[in-house]
């Protein structure tokens, strides 16, 4: 049996999780003071995933970037490729919150999405 120790980041509290495994297969989370904090667990130690959050180059705007996040959560081992791809976009002012940026960025199936208004 394998366990492995996390913290939660779903919210400030930072809980402390205990996971144990075998074969790949979750058979407990303990520690966790909410549901999210079991569902955080049993994805992180199988599939880890984050919400990519930076800017992206604004052409004729006000500013000179416009802040982006990813809608969902993408594989954590992409990281490094998606802000490859974010680094190299360039957007046209006006952009509005939500307007898509990129769509299914770096082939993950999610979006890039504007976080603020920017003329």
């Amino acid at each position: 049996m394998e366990i492995r120790e996390l913290t939660c980041i779903n919210c400030p509290i930072g809980c402390q999780l205990t996971v144990k495994m075998q074969d790949d297969q979750v058979l407990s989370v303990s520690g966790n003071n909410c549901k999210l904090g079991d569902i955080y667990a049993r994805k992180e130690v199988v599939d880890p995933r984050r919400i990519i959050t930076s800017t992206v180059a604004l052409e004729g705007g006000h500013m000179p970037t416009v802040p982006v996040k990813t809608k969902t959560d993408v594989p954590k081992g992409m990281i490094f490729d998606i802000m490859k791809e974010i680094n190299s976009l360039r957007a046209k002012a006006p952009v509005h919150i939500g307007d898509v940026l990129k769509e299914n960025i770096c082939n993950t199936g999610v979006d890039l999405v504007a976080t603020a208004e920017r003329k």
